[in-house]
């Protein structure tokens, strides 16, 4: 395998894991509202929860995917209604200090299963896997998983400690409730984009 398939395979990884979308938005108002360290079960969630996509559709799973469509885009619906719950989470949050007990801070589960629902993961994992594919061996893919897996925590937690950083200079309780409310909107018109284009485009 030569060098320069490597470096295709880091670009590709950090361009899909940087780029803003439903799960760095949720790790950015996240780390926000309560710090990068009660973040990170949520980082870990999607990274994980990722890389086992990949698995799962770089072994076979994307065949199945192209003979009944009709997968995909249920699992755009319900990715639709998952990104609205995590969106409702954002916009009910409250900064650390005035966080209580009983609120809810979206957790390693959150993640994972924010990641399986998105659709945007699993045109990143077959797109991956059918570049980084070969008909005679598996270890180009396996290599791609691997470096996908170090690219995307790397990349996430970049999102989270943007997001401590940017607790500082909003600097006060309104400030960080107006963010949270843009944030958690943009979630929901996420969602609302997806279902309208499962029902205009399909």
């Amino acid at each position: 395998m030569s060098l320069a398939i490597i470096l295709s395979m880091f670009v590709f990884s950090l361009s899909m894991s940087i780029s803003p979308g439903p799960v760095n938005i949720t790790i950015l108002s996240t780390s926000l509202n309560h710090g990068f360290i009660k973040t990170f079960p949520f980082i870990s969630g999607a990274t994980i929860g990722f890389v086992l996509l990949l698995i799962f559709v770089g072994f076979g799973f994307s065949k199945i995917i192209n003979t009944y469509p009709i997968i995909f885009s249920l699992l755009e619906f319900l990715g639709a209604f998952f990104i609205i719950y995590i969106g409702y989470k954002i916009l009910s949050s409250k900064p650390e200090i005035e966080v209580n007990h009983n609120s809810s801070i979206p957790n390693f589960i959150d993640g994972f299963l924010l990641q399986w629902l998105n659709p945007k993961a699993w045109i990143a994992c077959a797109s991956g896997t059918a570049l980084f594919s070969a008909q005679n061996t598996n270890t180009p893919l396996i290599v791609f998983i691997c470096i996908y897996f170090l690219i995307c925590y790397l990349s996430l937690a970049i999102w989270g400690a943007l997001g401590e950083k940017l607790s500082i200079a909003l600097s006060n309780s309104k400030r960080i409730l107006l963010f949270n409310r843009l944030m958690g909107f943009s979630l929901i018109f996420i969602s609302i984009y997806m279902i309208f284009n499962i029902f205009t485009v399909k």
